[in-house]
């Protein structure tokens, strides 16, 4: 059953313009245009943002995709309040019986327990030391780890164990735990990706709207990398016909600043975040909304989306080719080629004092 309801004014310092109902509900919310106005109503609103803690009995996700980099994961929060018009993650809010829409950058939820749970199973007598990818779904440093720092007991727990881990984020929040980060990259222990999507601050603050600034996210590139925190820059998502021509500036500003590795995702429109994205489009950049999205669908075979692994994080076709090309010969040009740092997985232990505590909850 669908559900009509009246229209609200537009809504202000969100990347979503909508709230359609996640796709798992029996009862499908959708918005519609009765023809009744009120002049009196203000021309925007503003959504507040909830916080609410969610209990987990574990915090180490594990991941069998072929094309992601990492086996493990830890993700602090779910839903993010940066509210990145294309973000992958959006779907995952229907598990919670929650829009991908407006809720997903305004409902959020945190894991109050992640520091004790991972102390609890890096202690585990059978666990193996392998790299920890902080952030791979959700940004831990959204706008509330300013206050909660459930990212930042996570990080504290791991330097304790010299449990080796990398971070990505789009905040320049990163550079608060310098303390931690900085002598956990002495060791072997520590590298970050600063994700960089645009230096346009008009279409970064439409696109991307409580994520740092692009200036700001080169600072934190700068400061990590003073720091001697290995860093790398990530050119994610690559929209054709929206930013892609912007791929050499951000390479190069990203190499200035200090950043000695790169890598690019293209757009990713899977599930709800397809006619997400289209909508917001339409309302952000509505000239060369048909031609942006004419170019997406000539990466993923003449379809929004191809959620094929062998290709889904690049695309097929020229249009996905040219890109390669041109992201393989920027890196060369400016120093971004090199290997990626390797993270020190010999220097795992467990803290004196640690196992018998933690044997109480095996």
């Amino acid at each position: 059953m669908t559900e009509a309801v009246k229209l609200g004014p537009p809504v202000r310092g969100r990347g979503a313009k909508s709230n359609a109902s996640g796709r798992f509900e029996a009862t499908q919310v959708e918005a519609f245009d009765d023809g009744w106005t009120d002049e009196d109503a203000p021309s925007s609103t503003q959504i507040p943002t909830t916080i609410t803690p969610l209990r987990s009995r574990t915090i180490i996700s594990k991941n069998q995709s072929p094309d992601i980099g990492f086996e493990r994961s830890i993700n602090p929060y779910t839903g993010c309040s940066h509210g990145c018009s294309y973000c992958y993650a959006r779907p995952s809010h229907a598990y919670l019986g929650l829009s991908p829409g407006l809720d997903f950058e305004s409902r959020i939820f945190f894991k109050p327990d992640a520091a004790r749970l991972l102390e609890q199973e890096l202690s585990a007598k059978k666990y193996v030391c392998k790299r920890i990818h902080i952030g791979g779904n959700t940004d831990p440093y959204q706008p509330d780890e300013r206050d909660l720092k459930i990212t930042r007991g996570v990080l504290e727990v791991a330097t304790r164990f010299n449990q080796p881990v990398s971070v990505i984020t789009k905040s320049n929040l990163i550079t608060r735990d310098l303390d931690i980060l900085g002598p956990m990259a002495h060791e072997g222990l520590a590298t970050a990706f600063i994700s960089i999507t645009t230096l346009d601050r008009g279409l970064a603050r439409a696109m991307e709207p409580r994520a740092s600034a692009p200036q700001r996210r080169l600072d934190a590139i700068k400061v990590l990398a003073d720091a001697s925190v290995p860093v790398g820059v990530g050119f994610a998502p690559v929209i054709p016909g929206l930013n892609d021509h912007e791929m050499e500036s951000i390479l190069e500003a990203s190499a200035k600043a200090g950043a000695t590795t790169a890598m690019y995702v293209t757009l990713r429109l899977p599930l709800e975040i397809k006619d997400l994205f289209r909508e917001w489009l339409a309302d952000a950049r509505p000239d060369r909304a048909a031609r942006v999205m004419a170019l997406v669908r000539q990466t993923r075979g003449g379809k929004d989306y191809d959620a094929d692994w062998a290709q889904r994080m690049k695309g097929t076709g020229p249009v996905a080719d040219l890109i390669g090309t041109r992201f393989k010969g920027a890196i060369r040009r400016y120093g971004l080629d090199g290997p990626r740092p390797s993270l020190d997985v010999t220097k795992f232990r467990i803290p004196a004092g640690s196992r018998p505590q933690m044997d109480l909850f095996e």
